[in-house]
């Protein structure tokens, strides 16, 4: 999982980004989506009107992606190689896109055990798969400030998933979707002051908390955790989040 507002520099030159790779790639995850959608609609019926929100945003990830690639200098992608960390991110965020599914029947996760389950382990396996990508990209030498932005905006698109999906089951009630919108907020408050929008130095703390998120979000979605002990784990989740918030905020206050 890549630090939310770290600064990660480009190594080597600048080359044509893959464009045709990465299209082909969101074409066959597409696919993936479809094959996954339809089968979970098999198993749960309830879940069909879903399919449709699914593919937007699969649609919406991609083409935001593919135009960072393509047309943003600042986010370039200096490699002339896609990589299977790039491949592996995007897998991660159809995966998210399926775990949509669920927001137009709320409240199904807390009348369907079975359907929770599914998706406690399904959102389990994408957040396992946070990180492989970063490694990917170490191992293969492709590391990019493309590829970090890419893993961010993933991880921010599962958390909020996950909050809403909690939010819908009567889980926390709004307090959890501060763990959905919280990077959002920040990335809207460094549109009006830009000094809040300055690269950050990479912190330990900052990624152990987005692990900590996005897990309590997972286990939320456990028939077994319920209120009040939910309510209690967005509440302190909450709270960390903010601290985490706190301390990048008087960091770069402190060098306006």
């Amino acid at each position: 999982m890549t630090e939310l507002g770290s600064h990660i520099p480009d190594s080597g030159q600048a080359a044509a980004p893959p464009l045709a790779r990465f299209a082909a790639v969101a074409v066959l995850h597409a696919a993936l989506l479809v094959a996954l959608a339809q089968a979970l609609a098999a198993a749960f019926p309830v879940l069909a009107p879903g399919m449709p929100l699914a593919l937007s945003l699969h649609v919406a990830l991609s083409a935001a992606a593919f135009v960072l690639m393509a047309r943003t200098a600042e986010w370039s992608f200096p490699h002339p190689r896609l990589g299977l960390c790039n491949v592996v991110t995007h897998l991660r965020g159809a995966l998210t896109a399926a775990l949509a599914m669920p927001m137009v029947a709320p409240g199904v996760l807390v009348t369907n055990d079975a359907l929770a389950w599914t998706w406690v382990a399904l959102a389990a396996l994408v957040l396992s798969l946070d990180g492989i990508d970063g490694l990917l990209a170490r191992r293969a030498g492709l590391v990019s400030r493309y590829g970090a932005r890419f893993d961010v905006e993933v991880d921010s698109l599962l958390a909020l998933v996950l909050a809403v999906l909690a939010w819908e089951s009567g889980k926390a009630g709004a307090l959890v979707l501060l763990l959905g919108l919280g990077r959002y907020a920040f990335v809207a408050a460094g549109a009006v002051a830009p000094w809040l929008a300055a690269p950050l130095p990479e912190r330990a703390s900052r990624k152990a908390v987005c692990v900590v998120q996005i897990g309590t979000l997972v286990a939320l979605m456990a028939p077994v955790v319920t209120p009040p002990v939910s309510t209690a784990l967005a509440a302190a989740v909450a709270v960390l989040l903010t601290w985490s918030f706190a301390i990048d905020i008087r960091w770069l206050a402190a060098r306006r």
